[in-house]
């Protein structure tokens, strides 16, 4: 029979060095010991189903991609698209013809879509009007909807004008956009508050996070939680501050593993101010807020495509529902976030390549190695996906132990700085196995 570890079993399972723990599960399930010095894996213990909505993106009619970027943006695996992404739709009147558009591409790519609708110079009517459009004149069906963008920002924007922008606006205004929304389609799923940043601590361990941010997350659930369907936020966690530039290479090899104790905690805060579970979207993330480009380590790099690779698997872990990547496509102006731009293809691309190939159950796995990271996950077939990510910048070498098996045969995918997501041929799972620096390897199990 498998064993099935529950999310909040293995949310604790994560946390050994989390501050604060969420709440006990009622039939708490011992998890094994991981086995030093060694990569394991017990296919028979099942941490349930990794949510397809995990593997997203944003897009906008600001960003639109060029012919050329089509096709791989078609192919990219990016299975959610948020819309109109960032600021945009918070100073723009998205138009039909925009949505048409839009709904067109996402039919094309067979992906998921989720729309935001303007906040900030909106009004509940325009929002319930949109909904009206896209969900029953069009019958697109949409599920997924956000309202506002990064309402954490608004004072700034606002003072100009001499007025202010506090939680208590933001709630009251988020609250009767939703129930006008929700009166128009009770079926949709709303998501908030969208948030621009959001992290485990505010006492100075985690990088851009204010205390700020964690009342407004505690005064929305508050609030809304009897409303909001999925809560979200945005993370960046560079630049540290708008003088401290871009991250290193070691700050960004470090950061991966903040994004276990920020999920942790989420999840705690929710379950205190709800009395429920709700299921977590980062909307927006990416390493680097800024729009630097040509660094080790900018969001246009190979590193950062590594660093995106252990985050993915981390979010998986920590049963995250969705998760929007920023962003799809970037050119000119708009930095090196992007998948796809003109004509060229990112690194983080390829990382979204190799996990296309990878199960939909999730299963046990662990590491004693921070630098080495395993994410393991079954296909519907049965066969068996182990994802390792070497975040060293030197080669790595450990055995991989699967539970009942000797000796095993796997086909290797490799995405280092020389292999972007290629075919290695078969190979056999035995002794030490060598994972090249900075690198995704992708063993498929026959």
């Amino acid at each position: 029979m498998r064993r099935i570890i529950s999310t909040a079993v293995l949310a604790i399972f994560l946390s050994t060095s989390c501050s604060q723990k969420p709440a006990a599960p009622t039939t708490p399930t011992v998890v094994p010991t991981p086995y030093p010095n060694t990569l394991y894996i017990d296919p028979n213990i099942s941490l349930g189903e990794i949510s397809p909505l995990v593997y997203g993106s944003n897009y906008g009619p600001w960003i639109a991609l060029s012919m050329d970027a089509l096709e791989p943006a078609y192919n990219s695996g990016v299975t959610i698209l948020r819309f109109p992404a960032g600021s945009w739709g918070d100073h723009n009147d998205v138009t039909k013809l925009q949505i048409d558009q839009f709904m067109s591409f996402i039919e094309k790519m067979g992906a998921t879509a989720t729309i935001n609708v303007r906040l900030l110079g909106g009004t509940p009517e325009q929002a319930a009007e949109m909904v009206r459009y896209v969900n029953k004149e069009m019958k697109y069906n949409v599920v997924y909807w956000g309202i506002g963008n990064e309402p954490t920002l608004y004072e700034s924007e606002l003072k100009n004008r001499g007025e202010t922008y506090d939680i208590e606006r933001f709630n009251q205004e988020w609250r009767s956009f939703a129930q006008a929304m929700k009166k128009v389609d009770k079926d949709i799923k709303l998501i908030g508050p969208e948030i621009n940043q959001f992290s485990f601590d505010y006492s100075g361990a985690s990088t851009n996070f204010g205390e700020r941010d964690e009342l407004w997350m505690q005064e929305f659930l508050k609030a809304n939680g009897d409303l909001v369907d999925i809560v979200s936020f945005h993370r960046y966690p560079f630049p540290r501050s708008n003088v401290s530039g871009t991250a290193s290479i070691e700050e960004l090899r470090i950061n991966s593993q903040e994004w276990d104790k920020i999920i942790i905690h989420l999840r705690e805060m929710i379950h205190n101010e709800t009395g429920r579970d709700i299921p977590i979207a980062i909307t927006e993330f990416n390493s680097d807020y800024s729009k630097s480009v040509g660094g080790e380590s900018t969001p246009d790099s190979h590193y950062n495509a590594i660093w995106l690779g252990d985050v993915l698997g981390r979010l998986i872990k920590n049963g995250v529902f969705m998760a929007n990547h920023w962003m799809l496509t970037s050119k000119g102006g708009y930095g090196g976030w992007g998948l796809v731009g003109r004509t060229e293809l990112y690194p983080s691309y390829y990382t979204y390549q190799m996990y296309k190939m990878f199960g939909n159950e999730l299963v046990y796995s662990s590491s004693d190695n921070p630098d080495l990271s395993i994410y393991t996950a079954k296909r519907s077939d049965g066969t068996l996906t182990v994802m390792v990510v070497n975040l060293s910048l030197e080669e790595l070498a450990k055995p991989l132990r699967i539970t009942g098996q000797t000796s095993v045969k796997s086909e290797a995918w490799l995405f280092d700085p020389t292999h972007n997501a290629e075919n290695m041929g078969d190979v056999e799972l035995s002794g030490e196995i060598k994972f090249p620096a900075q690198s995704i390897t992708l063993f498929i199990i026959k």
